[in-house]
């Protein structure tokens, strides 16, 4: 039976080709370059996808929350790291974690230091989140009185262990020379590591965000990257210039309920709880929620005239659409939506059916929203 048979609903597909092929040409960028990558799974948040992974060498993965971590722990991995500010109130989730799995977590200030310092019971690594321009998080790159009251607070504590700096140059996403961002993130993270070497001699720096790892090939001595969305990619990252729309792997497929052809309009089952509500912005101005792509029982096309998503609301879709897709389209049929923001898709859908018809893990399906 084909896996379209199976779909009466929107359903989130992978294809397994597409995404393998992603793991696999970072994971050579990664070796090129003589670094190891330690890819972020906030993406694809799946035990399937991380098998497939390790396939290509990657033994160590990032996670966005404790719970994330979690749902990977007693997997296999050489170690699991939380890349988001520590949250003191899970402390003693982190414990109980940290007893049967190395687990490493971000540390940005001096009071959750000493909490750790304090209370951890089983031996937990940590990077010092570095800001050298985005402004999200972070310490400043140049406030070293900090990153030191930081290390003498965790040098109190037997099981508080430093791994390096981390520094997520995530402005990559809203200005276009990437490259002179990374040229300061590198900059930033080589002064960091000559300045704390000596006494840190085995302290890694870790540089991560797609759009930079997937252009930019000169990585300077950063030891490790660790990009996320590039597993999938999705719309943003083409526009961005990461990527081809060849290189998505996930598409929506969602059915359709009417069409007008006389306002050139399709309407689907498929709206801001399936994808999200992130958008492009066509050069007109007009929204645009994905891009259409043609199901089949390989996976899907890419049509030769653009349709896309112009409109959502919570269950609806509607799709501004060529001449071609209304020539080929009818009520009943199934289309594909490449997703703006694959992250929140997934993050949305709480799962995947994969082109063999085979259901594919999510974190969300397992442990709940």
């Amino acid at each position: 039976m084909s896996y379209l048979d199976q779909i009466t609903s929107p359903t989130l597909l992978l294809d397994e080709k597409i995404c393998r092929s992603n793991l696999q040409k970072m994971a050579d960028k990664a070796k090129r370059h003589g670094m190891n990558l330690v890819p972020h799974f906030k993406t694809a948040q799946s035990h399937i996808v991380g098998e497939w992974a390790k396939e290509y060498g990657i033994k160590e993965i990032t996670v966005s929350s404790i719970k994330m971590a979690e749902y990977f722990c007693g997997q296999g991995w050489e170690n699991i790291h939380i890349a988001f500010p520590f949250n003191p109130l899970e402390t003693k989730k982190l414990n109980e974690l940290a007893k049967n799995q190395s687990i490493s977590v971000q540390l940005i200030n001096e009071a959750v230091t000493e909490k750790l310092t304090n209370e951890l019971e089983h031996p937990v690594g940590f990077f010092i989140e570095i800001d050298a321009g985005y402004g999200r998080t972070g310490v400043e790159v140049t406030d070293f009185g900090l990153i030191e009251a930081i290390l003498r607070k965790a040098k109190k504590s037997k099981n508080l262990s430093f791994k390096g700096f981390y520094l997520h140059p995530g402005h990559t996403y809203y200005i276009e020379n990437k490259k002179k961002i990374y040229e300061e993130s590198i900059a930033a993270l080589r002064m960091l590591k000559n300045k704390y070497r000596t006494e840190y001699p085995n302290l890694v720096t870790r540089v991560g965000d797609t759009p930079g790892c997937s252009v930019i090939d000169d990585f300077g001595d950063v030891d490790e990257m660790g990009p996320g969305n590039f597993v999938f990619y999705d719309m943003m990252q083409v526009n961005l210039g990461s990527c081809s729309m060849e290189d998505v792997a996930v598409a929506l497929a969602v059915p359709v309920v009417d069409i007008k052809k006389d306002r050139k309009e399709i309407l689907v089952h498929g709206g801001g709880v399936h994808l999200s509500k992130d958008v492009h912005q066509e050069p007109d101005g007009s929204k645009n929620f994905g891009e259409v792509v043609y199901l089949n029982e390989n996976g899907w096309e890419i049509p030769i005239q653009r349709s896309f998503l112009k409109s959502i609301s919570q269950e609806h879709g509607i799709i501004n659409a060529s001449d071609e897709l209304l020539t080929k389209v009818k009520i009943g049929d199934l289309l594909g939506i490449l997703p703006v923001h694959s992250c929140m898709t997934a993050d949305c859908m709480g799962g995947y059916l994969s082109m063999n018809g085979e259901k594919i893990d999510h974190a969300e399906s397992v442990t709940g929203k």
